[in-house]
């Protein structure tokens, strides 16, 4: 066993990283759980399109609304003691949640404030997290140490994870929260035995923090790579997220899936996505950057239009299979093309243009989706998605390989 643990956490890497590590996993199991009895829970206690998708914003907007400040705050206080902190008033969220559901007292406002609060103590938890690993480990071992952290995000939080999580919800709606509070309290302790070196610098003022993001901004709007770039992101974000936001109906109304079945759904994209991460290096030593990039949004594009015309389960599984592999391969390459064209100075506050626009396009995306499916049914943001993404893709085609192929100013 010593062995094995050798294997996987080489001791170069340190006890505080191994710590660190078995935090992670920790909290990403209970991450995982959550991430299918969140919206179960919602979907329980009403049956209105709008509502259930209001699940999915407001796990989505705290990223974009608490992002910069968050990120701002780990570079000023102790990062420990920020995971820790926002880990506790997860734990408290987490506790009242339970007490409510074991009472029979949730009302649907409640689970979506209760849901809102937890997405935006992780936001502050996950972004200082990331933070961690440069701290405790010599940046030749960074590779590793990052892949080994990857492997319990897929693995727990999107393998394991989701469905564990619908099997508890169909058990009690209250199982799954217990097993997320639960494993948050561990994670709590075991990053609690990680000792950082000195870290912390005194205050800027706010000018300053606004000055720098704005030099990112202007930097970003004129480079017409990066800027189209973001700009696909955004507009793909949009027509993701009004699919995604009513996916729990969708499951369940129109393929016929119960609280398992969804949490499947999960797992399938999941499994699709190491499968992804096998063949990267293969399909990106055989296949330019650019073409990569073509072929990924038209799978995307052809996946809305799939889910809007079937209701077979398994053709639907073979679907998100596909797109869990797309999900992987597309995120990977631009972030790679941004990189590549990015000065290393702008790489943070440019890499912050892209989150916004990751998560305001999710967050405008899960609004129409939405009000498309109250008003005129459940594939209707599928049918949305589909005809946004494909009339942005004939408009860019000529773009991508350009995108992808573009070097620092």
């Amino acid at each position: 066993m010593s062995r094995l643990v050798e294997i996987v956490v080489p001791p170069r890497l340190g006890a505080g990283y191994r710590w660190l590590l078995a935090s992670s996993w920790t909290t990403n199991l209970g991450d995982g759980v959550a991430a299918a009895a969140g919206p179960l829970l919602v979907a329980s206690l009403t049956r209105d399109p709008f509502l259930v998708s209001l699940a999915a914003l407001l796990r989505w907007a705290p990223p974009l609304v608490f992002g910069l400040y968050a990120g701002a705050l780990s570079d000023r206080l102790d990062r420990r003691r920020i995971v820790i902190a926002a880990n506790a008033i997860r734990i408290v969220v987490l506790g009242a949640l339970v007490a409510a559901l074991a009472a029979g007292r949730v009302p649907v406002s409640g689970a979506l404030l209760a849901l809102g609060l937890l997405a935006t103590a992780e936001v502050f938890a996950d972004n200082t997290s990331t933070t961690l690993a440069p701290m405790l480990v010599h940046r030749d071992d960074l590779g590793i140490a990052n892949s080994r952290l990857q492997t319990g995000f897929i693995t727990l939080n999107q393998l394991a994870g989701p469905p564990i999580g619908a099997a508890l919800f169909a058990a009690g709606m209250a199982w799954p929260f217990v097993t997320e509070l639960v494993l948050v309290c561990a994670g709590v302790i075991l990053v609690s035995r990680v000792v950082l070196p000195a870290h912390g610098r005194a205050a800027e003022v706010t000018g300053g923090i606004r000055r720098d993001i704005a030099e990112g901004l202007r930097w970003t709007m004129r480079h017409p790579a990066v800027r189209t770039l973001a700009l696909t992101i955004l507009i793909f974000n949009v027509t993701f997220g009004a699919a995604w936001s009513v996916l729990v109906l969708y499951a369940t109304e129109r393929l016929g899936l119960g609280a398992i079945g969804f949490g499947l759904l999960t797992t399938i994209m999941a499994a699709g996505g190491l499968v992804g991460t096998g063949l990267y290096g293969r399909i990106t030593r055989r296949v330019s950057l650019g073409n990569v990039m073509r072929a990924g949004l038209v799978i995307e594009t052809l996946t809305h239009l799939a889910l809007a015309v079937t209701t077979s389960a398994w053709i639907a599984g073979l679907i998100f299979f596909v797109f869990g592999a797309h999900a992987f391969i597309w995120g990977t390459t631009s972030i790679t093309v941004r990189q590549r064209a990015v000065p290393a100075h702008l790489q943070g506050r440019v890499g912050s243009v892209y989150t916004i626009s990751v998560y305001g396009g999710l967050v405008a995306g899960s609004a129409i989706g939405g009000t498309l499916a109250t008003h005129y049914g459940v594939t209707a943001p599928f049918w949305f998605a589909f005809a946004g993404s494909a009339a942005f893709v004939m408009l860019l085609w000529r773009q991508l390989t350009r995108i992808a192929h573009s070097d620092p100013p």
